[in-house]
């Protein structure tokens, strides 16, 4: 065979196969994880396709504050409130009897209730109810009238002493905040609801129908509640205006105890 045909080139020819170049591999190296600083987009699917990325916590902010306003009015929110004992709940009654101490706020530091409140403020309502309408009857009985049972004591004694120790402690608090001293409303409400313990006391006593006996315990009984919110709130309280809040603690306080003597033992 002719040696032109076995030099021609072949690589130009169909079905040719090209000889096989050896080139050096690159060494893979894997992509870094990302840094704490790097940002981190949250997926962009389904209905929000179109919206593109959004922020993180973005979708939960509105959730969050529909849990917050669910458990204010669930009860099992304010069970903590109320996990006191027989001892505790004495211990805190008398040192309502004993104004000139001012430290209660740091016994209830650990654990404030609120079952001196509504313990105390209802007690109160049946005693001013019934006691009322005894002292009525014996302040009568050396008349010749008839004596009638007054349903209204029951009214009175519920709006007055559920309006002033829910309402007067919320008024202080908002006051103090206005201040710009930090308050707790639930230890507001602790004080003023063992504050009323001596006007249960005080009451049962009014029932002798002596005038002067009554308002002799009655000032007894006043200066002995207003006292004890007021120097404990002088110990909880530190500000310029702290003796407007005294002063003011004080009044209400008093003006509470002169009512019920007003309205209920006259």
């Amino acid at each position: 065979m002719d040696d032109s045909y076995t030099n021609f080139p072949t690589s130009h020819l169909v079905g040719s196969v090209p000889a096989v170049v050896t080139e050096e591999k690159n060494s893979y190296k894997p992509q870094a994880a990302p840094t704490a600083n790097s940002p981190i987009l949250p997926p962009n699917n389904g209905s929000n396709a179109g919206r593109g990325y959004q922020t993180l916590g973005g979708e939960g902010d509105g959730e969050q504050s529909t849990n917050k306003w669910n458990g204010v009015f669930s009860v099992s929110s304010y069970t903590e409130y109320f996990n006191v004992d027989t001892d505790l709940v004495l211990n805190r009654l008398m040192s309502s009897l004993n104004p000139t101490t001012g430290d209660f706020f740091s016994k209830i530091d650990a654990n404030p209730d609120l079952y001196g409140l509504i313990w105390i403020s209802t007690t109160l309502v049946f005693v001013l109810s019934s006691i009322g309408n005894c002292a009525t009857y014996l302040m009568q009985s050396d008349s010749n009238s008839s004596w009638n049972f007054d349903v209204n004591y029951v009214n009175v004694a519920a709006c007055s002493v559920y309006g002033y120790a829910l309402l007067v402690p919320l008024g202080f608090y908002f006051l103090i905040r206005y201040m710009g001293i930090s308050a707790s409303l639930i230890r507001f409400w602790c004080l003023w609801g063992y504050s009323l313990f001596v006007l249960v006391l005080s009451s049962f006593l009014l029932i002798i129908p002596v005038e002067f006996l009554r308002w002799t315990i009655t000032i007894a009984a006043a200066t002995t509640s207003a006292s004890f919110v007021a120097l404990n709130l002088r110990t909880y309280v530190q500000s310029d205006d702290l003796m407007i809040i005294l002063v003011a603690s004080f009044a209400l306080q008093a003006a509470l105890t002169i009512f019920i003597k007003m309205w209920f033992f006259s």
